[in-house]
């Protein structure tokens, strides 16, 4: 990003502008189907299959383009327009979704119910070819979603003015989660209960909806150089200005090479990346097999009620959104992520604890805000710091520490239910991802406090101002 001063804590907030706002509907459009899917494709697996590996394959599947491709796809951003490239992953979504909603519509009629499944009955005839169609069907929509993912973020900061980054990532979070946990979760409860195929063909629609937002959104939306180009005439066309503003041609090992350097040299985004990845595996973990621990340990076996109990740390997120602004203006960065850090942990642990859906709920709940409140700060530091040029490359290596691990924690997960059932029992083994998980939240506190105090966030905002 270009240079400038911070604007002081206490300076009135500026209207955050069109533009903005339908990227704002779009993401929330997008991540709406996302909350449709959550539930559509687990409810879908669970009514396929009992076994933990294979659901956490699915998920598997959903996750590994984090850890394959964030390296190149941040070399993409680097190099493409980052509205166009949105628009084209929004419509190769949409595109994967309908074919598997069209597929869904034939064979929803010869699916048993999760619990005629538990209780006995015979799993489909092709049961194999469908889980191995909805991880096939993951994988594609994973790889879409990191490019989609990337260039948002990178996409944002070309939005709003520096001094409105938390404001306008405190707003998209709260749509996206809002969208994502709230509302989709539980509407897709209900769309599974009336026809499995209901949730895939409306986010079809939802992501169609997303692209043609962005389709009409104005401007050119490509990475600044890192030098200033040479002036262009004033009456060039846009190619000819967007020719005059690429930087020169170079190798993508040298692209993929440069963002990682200076992510690693950088040493409190090196930190975040790395807790960010810890969090991400155990947390992955955890909701491997979450649709199991919520049927056989909360006993809750209707699609609604499925949907309803995922809302929960989406109503934590939603709150988050609307005071975390105000939060980390009180708080100051640091406490802020030592908060969101501890309560994510104390969360996981008393998640992994209870037995009754409202309990859990309510968990979950605070667990929500506190996730949002760590995206918030860590999301706005990397928008200031980061050089424009750089910024696709850079955040896409965060997120092949970060996100990347989370294609790993699915299968760890079922690892664990898979060694410990045999030993402690189904329900137990079913908490052990959530109490792990909160262990290795918790052993990471010590780095909040020595490494991640406001004073050094401050100084990395000064040093790249």
């Amino acid at each position: 990003m270009s240079g400038g001063e911070l604007a002081p804590a206490t300076a009135a907030p500026a209207a955050l502008g069109p533009r903005f706002r339908r990227f704002l509907v779009s993401a929330a459009a997008a991540n709406l189907g996302d909350g449709l899917m959550t539930v559509a494709l687990m409810w879908l697996a669970s009514s396929i299959t009992r076994e933990p590996a294979a659901i956490a394959l699915i998920g598997l599947a959903n996750r590994l383009p984090w850890l394959l491709l964030s390296l190149p796809a941040g070399v993409i951003v680097d190099r493409v327009d980052r509205r166009r490239l949105v628009v084209a992953m929004d419509a190769v979504r949409c595109a994967t979704v309908l074919l598997l909603g069209l597929v869904v519509v034939i064979v929803q009629s010869d699916l048993p119910s999760p619990a005629a499944l538990a209780a006995g009955a015979d799993a489909p005839a092709a049961a194999g070819l469908l889980i191995g169609l909805l991880a096939l069907s993951s994988l594609v929509l994973g790889c879409a979603e990191v490019l989609r993912d990337n260039a948002a973020q990178t996409l944002l900061p070309a939005l709003v003015e520096r001094p409105q980054l938390e404001k306008a990532n405190a707003r998209l979070w709260s749509a996206e989660i809002s969208a994502n946990q709230f509302v989709g979760p539980p509407l897709g409860g209900v769309l599974v209960g009336i026809a499995v195929a209901l949730p895939f063909l409306l986010n079809a629609g939802l992501l169609g909806l997303s692209a043609v937002l962005l389709l009409g959104m104005s401007g050119l939306y490509r990475a600044r150089p890192a030098e200033a180009p040479e002036p262009v005439d004033p009456g060039a066309d846009d190619a000819s200005a967007v020719a005059a503003s690429l930087p020169t041609a170079r190798s993508w090992r040298a692209d993929l090479a440069e963002g990682i350097t200076w992510l690693w040299r950088h040493r409190l985004l090196r930190t975040l990346a790395l807790m960010l990845g810890v969090m991400n595996l155990m947390g992955a973990a955890a909701f491997a097999a979450v649709v199991l621990f919520v049927q056989e340990v909360l006993g809750v076996l209707d699609g609604w009620a499925f949907g309803l109990v995922l809302t929960g740390s989406a109503i934590g997120s939603v709150v988050a959104g609307l005071v975390s602004e105000r939060i980390v203006r009180r708080l100051s960065p640091g406490p802020t992520l030592l908060l969101a850090v501890a309560g994510m942990g104390l969360g996981l642990a008393a998640a992994g604890l209870s037995s009754s859906p409202w309990l859990f709920w309510s968990i979950e709940l605070v667990t929500g805000l506190t996730v949002v409140l760590w995206n918030v700060v860590t999301v706005s530091l990397r928008q200031r710091i980061i050089p424009d040029h750089l910024l696709g490359r850079v955040n896409a290596a965060y997120r092949f520490f970060g996100w990347g691990m989370m294609a790993l924690g699915a299968p760890l997960g079922a690892l664990v239910i898979h060694l410990l059932e045999p030993e402690v029992g189904r329900e137990t083994a079913l908490r052990a991802p959530y109490l792990l998980g909160a262990a290795a939240y918790l052993v990471m506190v010590p780095i909040v406090l020595t490494r991640l105090r406001t004073v050094h966030l401050r100084a990395a905002e000064e040093a790249a101002a």
